[in-house]
């Protein structure tokens, strides 16, 4: 569902850019708003998020998908924990709709995906590795990367239940919002893959900006 926000940029608290590769990661105030904003279309971003109080509860694709009735996320979605907590709201979407299905790449998924020499390649799950790492302070580990989001990204399921990964729907300036219910961490990788259409073989920069 397509749904403009009303929130000015003149107004935001925060804003960084996101380069291709690299890593956001940020505690997102219960109350607070964070929009993330495709600056030149057809860029997935990878999010995970994470109760800041206790980064054992987490994002759960599983029971979003199942209470929700829908595989897809844009506004009027609610994410919800692996204890069934209402983490955020999406509040405004651009987009129109967001694969929770086709997870984050690896330098394993690119080996079996396209070839061996893919291997070394920089992938997301790489990224929120080195996130981890230079943030000790949020005390999450490996075992915590688990299922994620990936805004803007478009992932049809097939007629025979197979998962495709298809040209990206978005387009230079469109953004999603989401309202934090709870304090969460906010753990973004900016895709960096070159080997599927996910972002048009070109990664390119996304904007986070946040409202108190």
């Amino acid at each position: 569902m397509i749904k403009q926000s009303t929130l000015t940029i003149e107004q935001a608290s925060y804003r960084q850019t996101i380069l291709a590769g690299d890593y956001f990661m940020k505690v997102l105030k219960q109350g607070q708003t964070i929009r993330i904003l495709d600056l030149e279309g057809n860029q997935a971003a990878d999010t995970l998020f994470y109760n800041a109080n206790n980064p054992a509860e987490r994002y759960s694709a599983m029971d979003t998908i199942r209470e929700q009735g829908n595989i897809y996320l844009t506004a009027g979605s609610t994410l919800l924990s692996n204890d069934c907590n209402p983490m955020l709201d999406i509040v405004a979407d651009t987009c129109g709709r967001h694969d929770t299905l086709g997870g984050a790449c690896a330098t394993e998924s690119n080996t079996v995906r396209y070839s061996l020499e893919k291997k070394c390649m920089h992938a997301c799950r790489d990224s929120w590795m080195l996130a981890i790492a230079e943030h000790e302070e949020f005390g999450i580990s490996k075992r915590d990367i688990t299922h994620n989001i990936n805004f803007f990204m478009n992932v049809p399921v097939t007629s025979d239940g197979k998962l495709s990964f298809e040209d990206g729907i978005s387009d230079a300036g469109k953004y999603v919002e989401l309202k934090a219910v709870m304090d969460v961490i906010v753990l973004i990788s900016n895709c960096p893959q070159l080997n599927n259409p996910c972002n048009a073989y070109n990664p390119t920069p996304v904007e986070v900006l946040i409202w108190d």
